[in-house]
């Protein structure tokens, strides 16, 4: 299920990529994306009742969204502005980010061995930006900041763990996050056809697909032993992006990707050393 789930999240980039070739702006992309998805899930989330929307944390869950909707924002403009074996890496650097603001806000232990994974993580960012190339993509740098204020928004979901059930944060993210992503919509707006309509369709089933077997996957087993998983979307992200986009992956680039992954796996196991 978690390598299914990274699967239909590539496949959500590939159409953000494609829809951002096709000229239609980030924020709109956000919009429909939202708009579709809570269209999708409602049936579902009504059938529970009325009654289980009630909480005492609402400000906790617009926190959420509002966080949520602008590293949307960010990785939506990289998916469709990089590569998307980069885009799917960059995206994976959010892990690095979540220990220092739990540290700083919910005053959680941070071990030495997740400072090491942090340091050799960004040593692969270092490789990815390729500095010495004369310039640095700000691209890289939007998705930097996507993925650090995912973190942010990842923690805030586990201070929302506590008390509230995973429907209710799913349905009030995806309420938020629509009404917010109606002002970066606004700004740029303009016309979509009908092809692109479809298009963000199916990016709404995709990413929606993509959290069900996520969240589905999360019941089943301990986040410790799934997360090597999610890994799995940069080899989808090389493959397909050299299938469908002719992208070809740098050596700067594969070095990134084993820096970050191994980076990853060390700062997993730092977690089940602390628990």
């Amino acid at each position: 299920m978690i390598v299914l789930s990274e699967l239909f999240l590539i496949i959500s980039g590939m159409v953000i990529k494609h829809l951002s070739a096709q000229e239609v702006p980030t924020g709109q992309i956000m919009l429909f994306r939202n708009a579709f998805a809570l269209m999708i899930l409602m049936p579902w989330l009504v059938s529970t009742g009325l009654g289980s929307f009630k909480t005492r944390f609402l400000k906790y869950h617009f926190m959420r969204a509002g966080f949520g909707v602008c590293a949307m924002g960010c990785l939506y403009y990289a998916w469709g502005h990089l590569p998307l074996a980069q885009s799917a890496l960059l995206k994976q650097t959010s892990p690095f980010f979540i220990p220092l603001i739990a540290f700083l806000w919910l005053n959680e232990k941070l071990d030495k061995i997740v400072f090491m994974a942090i340091f050799i993580g960004f040593c692969g960012v270092y490789f990815i930006l390729n500095p010495t190339a004369g310039s640095i993509n700000y691209v890289v740098l939007i998705a930097l900041l996507g993925a650090l204020l995912g973190a942010v928004a990842k923690v805030t979901i586990r201070k929302l763990g506590h008390t509230e059930n995973s429907k209710l944060i799913v349905f009030y993210f995806s309420f938020f996050a629509t009404i917010l992503s109606i002002i970066p919509a606004y700004i740029s707006w303009q016309p979509i056809g009908l092809n692109a309509l479809l298009w963000l369709l199916i990016l709404a089933i995709a990413s929606t697909i993509a959290q069900l077997l996520l969240s589905k996957a999360y019941r089943l087993a301990k986040a410790g032993f799934l997360a090597p998983f999610t890994y799995s979307s940069v080899f989808y992200a090389a493959l397909l992006g050299w299938v469908f986009f002719a992208e070809a992956v740098s050596i700067e680039t594969v070095l990134g990707m084993l820096l970050i992954c191994s980076a990853g796996l060390l700062a997993l196991k730092g977690a089940k050393t602390r628990s």
